[in-house]
């Protein structure tokens, strides 16, 4: 259960023209965690998250931060920082005035060095000077990032900030991300539709499906005890047996034993597994992830089978 929670969703909606894009989303944070919404395009996830920033309002329904309905407040009347995918970065000043620029605005004193703590924090006090055509995507980034932190938000939103960058640096700005949380101890809100950032970064996950939350947990509750079918297969390759979901790595596919008897009828080499798809004996395909050495060829007989505990099962 959280204590002193942060933010507030209470029943929330949004319609574009007529069309319900956030339906009834109601959903609570705690303070100095590390959160995601998670979901496929159009889900509604990046509305969701112009509603917390004051970009847009809600039909209905409240938005409450540190308990106070701050519907219609604007942006810079709260608390709130928002860090979008393009960076927003102004062209004409450098990093270190990028991350002055809010400061400044806020007729704050010690703006340079605070701005430079900031990117130190991000480790680029070094490329201070350069301007925004100067820096690589990751750069820009961190400048981003320094810009909204340096404005001590108590939450801090984040509108899919990696989706530009190559997969390399995305993992790389994924542990630089969760370090930065920890130790500016800010609340984040992320929103992404990649389930391995969301899995890998968040404190907790909620997966939203068509303006709704479908479940809202901690990465191990959501991959491993779904709630409903749809974020079984959202958050990964399942294979279904009638009603019941097994995971591929949890699906057994051997020559001999006990199980369901089929053939393989592919193996893909993955790095570090194998994905061997196999036919079963009723015309149906499944998927099981085995180690690289020593596995299946196509054409092999095999049997397939699962531990019950590892079953997945939905109304």
């Amino acid at each position: 259960m959280i204590s002193e929670p942060l933010l507030e969703l209470r029943d929330v909606h949004k319609a574009y023209d007529g069309r319900r894009v956030v339906d009834g989303i109601s959903l609570t944070l705690g303070r100095g965690g590390f959160y995601c919404l998670l979901g496929p395009s159009g889900c509604g996830k990046t509305t969701t998250l112009r509603m917390v920033g004051g970009f847009e309002n809600p039909e209905s329904g409240e938005v409450r931060l540190n308990g106070r309905v701050v519907n219609g407040l604007r942006p810079y009347e709260r608390n709130v920082s928002t860090v979008f995918q393009n960076y927003a970065l102004f062209p004409h000043l450098t990093a270190q005035g990028n991350v002055e620029f809010g400061l400044r605005e806020r007729r704050l004193k010690d703006c340079a060095a605070q701005a430079l703590r900031a990117l130190q924090m991000v480790e680029l006090a070094d490329k201070a000077s350069r301007m925004p055509a100067q820096l690589s995507g990751g750069e820009k980034q961190r400048v981003a990032l320094a810009r909204s932190l340096v404005l001590q938000p108590e939450l801090l939103l984040l509108d899919e900030p990696l989706a530009a960058l190559d997969p390399k640096l995305r993992k790389q700005m994924r542990t630089e991300l969760k370090r930065m949380q920890r130790q500016t101890g800010i609340t984040f809100l992320f929103v992404t539709h990649d389930q391995e950032e969301a899995l890998s970064m968040a404190d907790q996950v909620a997966v939203m499906n068509a303006g709704k939350v479908e479940q809202f947990g901690t990465p191990e509750e959501v991959y491993l005890r779904p709630a409903t079918r749809f974020v079984a297969e959202f958050l990964g390759l399942v294979n279904w047996f009638g009603p019941v979901g097994v995971r591929p790595e949890n699906t057994v596919a051997a020559r001999g034993g006990e199980g369901l008897a089929g053939t393989v009828e592919d193996a893909v080499f993955l790095g570090n597994c194998m994905h061997v798809t196999v036919r079963l004996f009723d015309g149906s395909t499944v998927i099981s992830e085995l180690p690289a050495q020593g596995a299946l060829r196509a054409g092999d007989a095999v049997k397939v089978r699962w531990a019950p505990a590892d079953e997945m099962r939905f109304p």
